[in-house]
């Protein structure tokens, strides 16, 4: 009885005195910081990113004006589906406007954000990438008109490939995301501290990668013993494009993925 009670207080413990550095947006940090820190983890928060309104709603203000021309919508994030919400509350448009829309969404936390506004999800890929997307909607699209609601700068897959399987895919703004300036600072005197500095950095987009390498300029030596744990396989594609590497990475794509897959290169670190 002791020894089962033994590895599972190791396992509750399996992250303490690790420190891991998470680089999402500040208002989204939380759920990621609560889990590593539940393990034991000392979380060092500074935003790689951070999500700001578009220059202009007006394509995105058409678009929800005359949704009724849609027969699919398809978001890609949490935050576009939370800015997209404020946009039909600004226009006093209701959840009645997309009751004829079939709904996609990309990964667990987009589904939970589209639920938590009172609308169903009829499609979430197994895997949480563009190109699963892609493959789970092809047929059904065929023919049909889509509005996809993403980020400013965000990879052309699923347009592209919604469009080659017959589709019309109209792709609308509904928020940008910039580097945080006030994070230089930060990263660079939490790198040099020997007592704050991360055995971890994780990252849950390509954005948190690019903007990341942005903010530390030339990687260099900076992160040596730095271990890097990646959320999914785009992300990890942009860390190897950058010239980092990927140390952990998730098996499933999601939050709890991650937190799993950094846990269990503390416990069993022979996995990675």
């Amino acid at each position: 009885m002791r020894r089962r009670e033994e590895r599972g207080n190791s396992s509750k413990h399996a992250l303490a005195g690790t420190r891991v550095l998470v680089g999402r947006a500040r208002h989204q940090a939380g759920a990621l910081s609560s889990e590593l820190r539940r393990l034991g983890a000392t979380v060092i928060e500074i935003p790689f990113i951070e999500i700001r309104k578009p220059r202009s709603f007006k394509a995105l203000d058409s678009a929800l004006k005359n949704v009724g021309d849609y027969q699919w919508l398809i978001l890609t994030s949490a935050n576009g589906a939370d800015a997209m919400w404020a946009r039909l509350r600004k226009l006093q448009l209701t959840n009645k406007a997309l009751r004829h829309l079939c709904i996609a969404a990309i990964g667990p936390a987009t589904k939970k954000a589209v639920e938590r506004h009172g609308v169903d999800v009829d499609v979430v890929p197994k895997e949480y990438v563009a190109e699963s997307v892609v493959q789970s909607l092809c047929e059904r699209v065929k023919g049909k008109r889509v509005l996809l609601v993403r980020a400013k700068v965000a990879r052309d897959v699923i347009p592209n490939e919604l469009r080659k399987a017959g589709a019309q895919v109209d792709v609308v703004e509904a928020y940008e995301t910039v580097v945080p300036k006030s994070s230089r600072a930060r990263l660079k005197r939490a790198l040099n501290n020997p007592q704050r500095r991360p055995e971890v950095v994780t990252f849950t987009s390509s954005s948190t990668v690019r903007n990341f390498v942005e903010l530390l300029g030339a990687p260099g030596r900076k992160l040596n013993g730095i271990l890097m744990a990646s959320i999914g396989p785009i992300t990890s594609a942009t860390l190897q494009e950058l010239g980092l590497r990927v140390d952990i990475a998730a098996k499933e794509f999601s939050i709890p993925g991650l937190v799993e897959a950094i846990r269990r290169s503390r416990v069993e670190p022979c996995i990675q």
